[in-house]
């Protein structure tokens, strides 16, 4: 048995042991009929299946295994011909993408997948009605925008099934990303004829869809609710003979402690460590530390007029309090950095240099102590209080719910400041985001292409995921100005650069850190391949060494 630093374990950790088993052995992790089997650990549950409307890193990493786009990101994270024949063909203005689809691709049920497949995809996820947060993306493409607010129908979407098996896309605008876009779940092909026989239930467990992946989703009985669902080796994936893994089996682990009581015992092969956990088995020879391209942020609800977040005093006291530095290092251990800035590293370079965009930015977030209660006697008088309280959200996992405790604890050093934590899964915490049911939330944002736009566009003003409705009229300018810029990088780049700045001026919202997961993985296991930015892990070319 391998054996593991452990803290102090209760006895439901030995019932966990059992409850939660997922039928792997210690023999090369290979079932009794020799079939290959990876055992998986994540934090969290599924929130959606359905690729119109997943939002988190969960589901994404579920879809990009059991779909495929046009591309797929290979394992140094470049875009390359997936469900596509060959690269795409692409106008000398950018606009125009056309795009010859392989004619071996099939839906699990055997059914070819087309043209007019992506075609689908793409209108029902941009389509207002299917109330896609996501949808925003689609911005780039022609007319998105416009369907986006309602004025232009879904079908007048930028993108035409020339025949069956070739694409014509026309963008509003050059996008230097747009290759990446192509490999992100939101932009895949979807089933028209399983979509809407199945209609309300169209993705909520394994049989309500059909997949293009090298896996199909198996055994899932609910988004949001299911703690155990697995990925099956799909017979129909056109690249089945590079597929090694039979099966991957699923669970839902949120304690580090239970998790690496499993990853002990061989009953998982791969398990998320946090805290003293992370930190006590950092040299061990099968710990990983997977930097991600996420920042951990806090929003602060800024929609009502009356609220004392918008306070711009306010809202550097409580950045100032934090030490982001110590959080990472004595709470977290687990390879995370502090944020220096909103934008994480590898985000974004310079065209120029080369240089990473976190690099560049003069941004800086200080642990301040004494400037953090300069501030928050300047909030009081100009507030009119003497003392705040309020509600800090968070989700249950367990480095989530540490974080929030540690800025719990460093907001209330601040004299007449008082704060609330409460705990929810991970799918209340982004229902309550989305509806802006809360005071302060602790969430994040992982890039969805390797772009700094993947996340100074989100605090745009009226944009979907600006959970806390901050608006700043200098910023939302220069997220237009780099727009305008698509065809001139260079000065694309200084834009987004001076918008980052604004937004950490004004502390629009307040970066913690930049996150890395630490992982045990059995050294059985090769050939997982994470991405920094986009669908995390790919298990395409997965194995089990014995």
């Amino acid at each position: 048995m391998k054996k593991r630093c452990l803290l102090g374990v209760m006895s439901v950790s030995t019932i966990l042991l059992t409850a939660c088993t997922t039928g792997g052995t210690a023999e090369g992790n290979e079932s009794s009929n020799g079939d290959q089997v990876f055992n998986l650990s994540v934090v969290q549950e599924m929130p959606s299946a359905d690729l119109s409307l997943a939002t988190d890193t969960i589901s994404f990493t579920a879809l990009n295994n059991v779909y495929e786009g046009a591309y797929r990101l290979d394992e140094d994270s470049e875009p390359q011909p997936a469900g596509a024949a060959e690269m795409a063909d692409v106008s000398e203005d950018g606009l125009t993408y056309n795009i010859k689809l392989r004619e071996d691709a099939k839906w699990s049920n055997g059914d070819p997948v087309t043209a007019d497949d992506y075609v689908y995809g793409w209108q029902r996820t941009v389509d207002p009605e299917t109330a896609a947060e996501y949808a925003y993306l689609y911005g780039y493409v022609e007319n998105g925008d416009d369907i986006i607010e309602g004025d232009k129908e879904p079908s007048e979407l930028g993108i035409e099934a020339v025949n069956d098996y070739e694409l014509e896309i026309k963008l509003d605008e050059p996008t230097p990303f747009f290759d990446n876009l192509l490999a992100f779940p939101s932009f895949f092909p979807q089933p028209q004829e399983v979509v809407e026989e199945k209609g309300e239930n169209y993705a909520n467990t394994d049989e309500d869809s059909v997949y293009n992946g090298p896996f199909v989703l198996a055994e899932f009985e609910g988004a949001g609710s299911d703690t155990e669902w697995s990925y099956k080796a799909n017979d129909e994936y056109w690249d089945q003979d590079n597929v090694s893994l039979d099966q991957i089996n699923v669970s839902v682990v949120k304690e580090s402690s239970t998790g690496l009581n499993l990853f002990n015992d061989d009953q998982t092969d791969d398990v998320v460590l946090t805290g003293e956990l992370a930190q006590q088995n950092a040299n061990d020879s099968e710990y990983q530390s997977i930097k991600e391209a996420r920042t951990a942020y806090i929003e602060l609800n800024q929609e009502e007029e009356d609220s004392p977040f918008n306070n711009k005093d306010l809202r550097l006291a409580l950045s100032y309090a934090i030490d982001r530095e110590s959080l990472v290092e004595r709470v977290l251990g687990d390879g995370s950095i502090s944020s220096t800035n909103l934008l994480p590293e590898e985000t974004g370079k310079d065209p120029d240099s080369g240089e990473d965009f976190t690099e560049i930015s003069d941004s800086t977030l200080e642990y301040d102590p004494d400037k953090a209660q300069e501030h928050w006697e300047k909030a009081k008088d100009e507030l009119g209080i003497d003392s705040l309280e309020f509600d800090l959200l968070s989700e249950d996992t367990d480095a989530t719910k540490q974080v929030a405790e540690y800025v719990q604890g460093a907001w209330e050093e601040l004299d007449g400041l008082a704060v609330n934590t409460t705990i929810v899964p991970f799918s209340v915490r982004i229902d309550r985001s989305t509806e802006g049911d809360f005071e302060a939330v602790v969430g994040g944002w992982g890039a969805d292409y390797a772009d700094p736009s993947s996340f100074t566009d989100l605090f745009q003003t009226g944009n979907s995921y600006n959970f806390g409705k901050w608006s700043n009229e200098e910023y939302d300018e220069l997220i237009e100005e780099a727009t305008t810029h698509a065809n001139e990088p260079e000065e694309r780049f200084q834009d987004l650069i001076e918008a980052e700045g604004v937004i950490n001026e004004e502390m629009g919202v307040i970066p913690i850190y930049q996150k890395a997961e630490g992982h045990m993985v059995s050294d059985n296991v090769q050939g997982i391949v994470s991405h920094s930015a986009g669908a995390k892990y790919d298990y395409k070319w997965a194995s089990v060494e014995e």
